[in-house]
């Protein structure tokens, strides 16, 4: 069963923004992307959460993120992630004042395509953003793992439409890098983008119903479509029905 603490819900992915103040730089040289992925590391040792992609963006981060059994864990997490880099940075920098723009934004995501899409708006930033014009060529991202191009991936867990993409390694990283190759349905994007700003979900109507009896709280973001069942060589995409939590 699910626990609810700080209107964090254990054992459901959440999809995280966090904005540099005003929409301000965060990172302004390699040195400072590793340093925080650095960070990301040392909180999934400490806190035990499930990454299930990233994106460090130069003004902003998206992180696909799960607490297991543990939900007070989640929001430890993103603290420790933003005042060490906010150290880091002043520190670094001679700088003082606010480095983030407030609170964090969130939203769940159901386990179902649902997830697998959330993770590739996540990975298509830089591409949306005009920074490359192919995802795997930001380095600064979870992609590049998901399609064999880097080895190491230990800040990643896999997810469980990832694994459901095929019988191994190889055969996932096909079929993810065709995936991200197939055309994106209507709105899909925009439903993405609504549900993290006005802190709703991004799935089914069912998983939404579930959600708010959990949280105790009307969530205010109503999908009216959802990204298609399909397959991609041998592995398929669940359907809400048999996966949604």
């Amino acid at each position: 069963m699910p626990r609810v603490a700080r209107n964090i819900i254990s054992d459901i992915p959440y999809h995280v923004i966090h904005r540099g103040n005003n929409r301000q730089k965060i990172f302004f040289c390699d040195r400072d992307y590793r340093y925080f992925l650095s960070l990301i590391k040392e909180a999934k040792k400490k806190y035990r959460c499930r990454l299930y992609s990233y994106v460090l963006m130069p003004n902003h981060i998206h992180l696909l993120l799960e607490s297991p059994q543990s939900s007070e864990n989640f929001a430890k997490y993103i603290k420790l992630l933003a005042q060490k880099y906010s150290q880091h940075i002043n520190k670094g920098y001679k700088r003082t004042g606010t480095l983030w723009e407030g609170k964090f934004k969130s939203s769940l995501v159901s386990r179902d395509n649902y997830l697998l899409a959330c993770s590739r708006y996540i990975e298509m930033n830089p591409v949306r953003a005009h920074i490359v014009k192919d995802p795997k060529d930001y380095i600064w991202s979870s992609h590049r793992y998901k399609i064999g191009q880097c080895e190491g991936a230990a800040l990643l867990d896999p997810d469980p439409l990832y694994i459901d993409l095929g019988k191994d390694g190889n055969e996932r990283q096909k079929n993810y890098r065709k995936w991200f190759k197939e055309s994106i349905p209507p709105q899909e994007w925009d439903l993405i983008r609504n549900a993290v700003n006005k802190g709703s979900v991004f799935g089914s109507s069912n998983f939404k119903e579930r959600m708010e009896k959990l949280l105790g709280r009307s969530l205010d973001t109503r999908n009216k479509g959802r990204p298609k069942n399909r397959k991609i060589g041998t592995g398929s995409f669940l359907s809400g029905s048999s996966t949604e939590k």
